[in-house]
């Protein structure tokens, strides 16, 4: 009798609340009419909707190794990619096998095998395929063999090193976002009196003008007067990054060069010199898969 007065006890009664059931106490309904309120529109199954086919055209474009998907979207704003003889405005449309694709009058090639290679670029060249100032480019010291590529982020026109390329723009930038995780190695040669505790500070990150810096490992490798050489390694790679953080303590980089871009390294590789990378090495440094071998 006992224990069938517990279990009562326990048991939620009739129209009343129970931590267990409800969120919050329900009142009954012979005690105050509920009014019901309609019913939320359902929204459509996105999963049964039909999908677009083909791909988004810049992503097309970016893999013919004409240019980065962020530049085939602007070359599309401007009015130079035309989809069967009709020019487009808007990145917003996908493609297919079927359709004929122009870019600035020249038709869009089938996409070649991804390739990938290490290039030493000196100081006194712009990034980029055509500069508005005249100044040489990247791209122009190219062996025309090496057909159609683009880089992998970016080097300053006074900056040096190691600057990756690939004839696929989509690899390039799935390599150049932060969310790669991969560390970019530079030696810095520094002008003014700096110490390592100097260096530490930016370790968490600084924000210069309103713009924010992630952090920064800069090691300091020896110090002659004023002059400096430092080894500094960072992940975002922003717009002449280590020369800002770099004047936030009062000093001046009077040479800058990329030894190493994640996996990738400078090495021996002499100054303007190009060499490929074997496609079963950065396949697999990037986890898209290695091809098989004949003998596999």
């Amino acid at each position: 009798m006992a224990e069938k007065n517990r279990k009562g006890e326990n048991a939620p009664k009739k129209g009343g609340w129970s931590p267990t059931t409800d969120a919050q106490p329900r009142v009954d309904a012979d005690q105050r009419a509920v009014r019901r309120k309609p019913a939320a529109p359902v929204a459509p199954d996105e999963s049964s909707a039909p999908r677009a086919e083909g791909e988004r055209i810049a992503k097309v474009i970016a893999r013919a190794g004409v240019c980065s998907r962020r530049d085939a979207e602007r070359m599309i704003l401007e009015g130079l990619v035309k989809v069967d003889g009709e020019v487009i405005t808007s990145p917003a449309r996908n493609v297919t096998a079927t359709n004929l694709v122009t870019v600035d009058g020249k038709p869009l090639k089938a996409p070649e095998s991804a390739r990938m290679w290490r290039y030493h670029k000196t100081s006194g060249l712009v990034t980029t395929h055509k500069d508005e100032k005249g100044r040489p480019t990247v791209f122009a010291s190219m062996p025309e063999n090496l057909g159609r590529v683009v880089s992998v982020g970016r080097l300053d026109y006074n900056s040096e090193g190691l600057l990756l390329l690939t004839n696929d723009g989509e690899i390039a930038r799935r390599m150049e976002v932060p969310a790669s995780g991969w560390v970019r190695v530079y030696r810095a040669r520094l002008f003014g009196k700096v110490t390592q505790k100097d260096l530490d500070a930016l370790a968490t990150g600084v924000t210069i003008d309103g713009v924010q810096y992630g952090p920064i490992v800069a090691n300091l490798e020896r110090a002659r007067g004023v002059y400096a050489w430092a080894t500094v390694s960072l992940k975002e790679g922003k717009n002449r990054e280590v020369k800002r953080v770099m004047e936030s303590l009062g000093l001046k980089v009077a040479r800058l060069i990329r030894i190493s871009y994640g996996p990738f390294q400078l090495g021996q590789l002499a100054e303007g010199q190009v060499e490929e990378i074997p496609a079963r090495l950065w396949r697999e440094k990037l986890g898209i898969g290695r091809k098989k071998r004949d003998d596999d």
